[in-house]
């Protein structure tokens, strides 16, 4: 691994870390506040698939954080990126929500499916049609593999076991776009200009926000919020450089510390 540099910049998860749905981490805006006062470079970067980018801005406005949308860097839009890469026509498996954020791109006689987290369509017809697809040679790209995440009554079943059930059944190997593949993090880290090196990443997914960005070469910090069960700083290796309470926790250790 590289040389550690000076910090630079700080990547920070949303749904699990800033928030849960519609509810903020208590102390989580004013902590944004300190981090931005300092002499970082803040984004956002989430694997969320249940609503376009425009929604979740307007979540975070209304829960009260200062976050513009160029800071966000989305699963949603590493997926539309690489499906005009492709030049393909997506089966999009996507919340409703989620598909503005591909408007303009081609679906008619899908040549390719793209699967996110979308409750409303995991049904056997629709499942079905996406074998089908994959059977006679289509690209299945997963916006992310998340095996859960968190919900205000509890935890809830990610896109990963759909994701994994296609592989299964088709014999096929997802293209993974979102946390935690490296290409992922880089490309969110570009507009920076800093490598991760030069970079943190706060997250409540050990092994999608944590494992992902130390397996690029940044620091990982894991909040015991969201989606953390006890335990999971064990589950990778090397563990997460540090294990805090919440993200003001996290700001706070990164201003005394690493600043």
């Amino acid at each position: 691994m590289a040389a550690r540099r000076a910090l630079k910049a700080v990547l920070v998860d949303l749904n699990g870390t800033l928030h849960i749905e519609d509810a903020a981490v208590p102390g989580a805006q004013e902590a944004l506040k300190r981090l931005r006062a300092a002499s970082v470079m803040v984004r956002f970067v989430t694997n969320t698939t249940k609503e376009s980018k425009q929604d979740l801005l307007e979540r975070l406005k209304k829960l009260e954080f200062d976050i513009s949308e160029d800071e966000i860097f989305t699963s949603l839009t590493a997926a539309r990126n690489l499906v005009e890469q492709k030049q393909v026509r997506p089966m999009l498996l996507v919340d409703d929500r989620a598909l503005p954020d591909f408007t303009g791109v081609q679906t008619d006689d899908p040549n390719a499916v793209v699967i996110g987290l979308a409750p409303e369509h995991f049904h056997y017809q629709l499942l079905n049609q996406a074998f089908r697809l994959l059977l006679d040679g289509a690209p299945l790209i997963a916006i992310h593999k998340a095996r859960y995440y968190k919900k205000k009554d509890g935890l809830a079943l990610g896109p990963g076991p759909f994701v994994t059930a296609l592989e299964y059944a088709t014999d096929t190997k997802a293209i993974v776009v979102g946390k935690p593949e490296k290409t992922f993090f880089l490309e969110a880290l570009r507009d920076t200009g800093y490598a991760p090196e030069e970079a943190v990443m706060i997250g409540d997914d050990c092994r999608d926000d944590v494992g992902g960005a130390q397996n690029t070469g940044m620091l990982g910090i894991l909040v015991k919020t969201g989606k953390y069960r006890t335990a999971d700083e064990e589950k990778i290796n090397p563990p997460p450089y540090l294990t805090c309470e919440s993200f003001p926790h996290a700001v706070d250790h990164i201003l005394q510390h690493l600043l």
